[in-house]
């Protein structure tokens, strides 16, 4: 293991505890001396990882660190290549348009031998389809997603018949042929999930909605996915 992959290994293995823990219990779970941790630790903190303790306290990660660049794996790399492709060639142009920025950011920024291996990455995502074209800004609807506020749409289901309904967003769902906006409807008393290409004229208000969205998120996984409309 050379030491860029150490230290990510013992962040990694910080970041997983909440709580402080040993310096013994962090060097055998590394396979490292007690010297070299100590030593590990105080180059992480260098490059600006707030990490308290001490020996014989334990130690704890704060929240707020971003890994460098230059500790990115290849395997990594990979897989932040084979994410943005897939997200440029499938979002919304907003989206597309933000990850072909950010891989240009993150090539910047990579030593010569890391961009390198970004730019010639062994993985790659599939042709997309070409899924039906969004009748409501996207954009619009992540911001609403990031401030809890409620959407009034018109929406016209399966049948075409068209409800006017009062929703609370909490989640974008991108597949190959649609787009879907996951929310709890006011008119249904539940979770549903609304087709951007069915959605009407639509008003972003300003009104926040009470739920937490971490509770409508956790909500639809326990029942395992959205309820058509």
């Amino acid at each position: 293991m050379s030491r860029a992959e150490r230290l990510l290994a013992l962040l990694e293995l910080l970041r997983r505890h909440r709580r402080p823990v040993s310096g013994p219990a962090l060097a055998r779970e590394l396979g490292i001396s007690i010297r070299t941790l100590y030593r590990d630790l105080d180059s992480l903190r260098a490059q600006g990882a707030a990490i308290d303790g001490a020996p014989g306290l334990g130690y704890v990660l704060q929240p707020g660190f971003v890994l460098p660049p230059l500790m990115l794996t290849s395997d990594e790399i990979d897989a932040l290549c084979l994410g943005l492709d897939w997200v440029h060639d499938r979002a919304d142009p907003g989206l597309a348009a933000s990850a072909a920025n950010l891989r240009a950011k993150i090539e910047a920024v990579l030593p010569p031998e890391k961009a390198r291996t970004m730019m010639s990455s062994t993985s790659l995502a599939g042709p997309p389809a070409h899924p039906l074209p969004d009748a409501v800004d996207l954009g619009a609807v992540r911001a609403a997603i990031r401030d809890h506020h409620v959407i009034e749409i018109v929406y016209r289901g399966e049948t075409g018949q068209s409800t006017n309904r009062r929703i609370w967003p909490f989640m974008i769902g991108y597949f190959d042929s649609v787009r879907l906006i996951g929310a709890w409807c006011e008119l249904r008393g539940g979770i549903r999930h609304f087709r951007t290409d069915r959605i009407g004229p639509v008003h972003f208000t300003r009104e926040r909605y009470p739920a937490r969205r971490q509770e409508l998120m956790r909500q639809w996984r326990v029942e395992d996915g959205l309820t058509g409309d």
